[in-house]
């Protein structure tokens, strides 16, 4: 950076501050998302050691997250398609 320490003279003290705390809860809820997806491969772990397949699951949450009535539309619209290439 280019002479730094009249870049910090630019900002009050009130404005480091709020800077400092943003910057640190973004690095806590990184660090929390971090920790979440850890335990979400853990669970995809254990079920996989339960016979389960993983990719599948995967899918199934995804689709799970979509809107039910889109959801169809995309898979009326795959349906067609594929019978129009002459694959279902």
């Amino acid at each position: 950076m280019a002479d730094d320490s009249s870049n910090i003279d630019v900002l009050n003290s009130t404005a480091q501050g709020q800077l400092k705390s943003i910057i640190e809860r973004i690095e806590r809820l990184e660090q929390e998302r971090a920790e979440v997806a850890e335990q979400i491969k853990e669970v995809f772990a254990e079920a996989k050691g339960n016979g389960f397949d993983v990719k599948t699951l995967r899918k199934v949450v995804r689709i799970r997250k979509q809107d039910r009535a889109k959801r169809q539309e995309e898979e009326a619209l795959l349906d067609l398609y594929l019978s129009a290439i002459g694959e279902i």
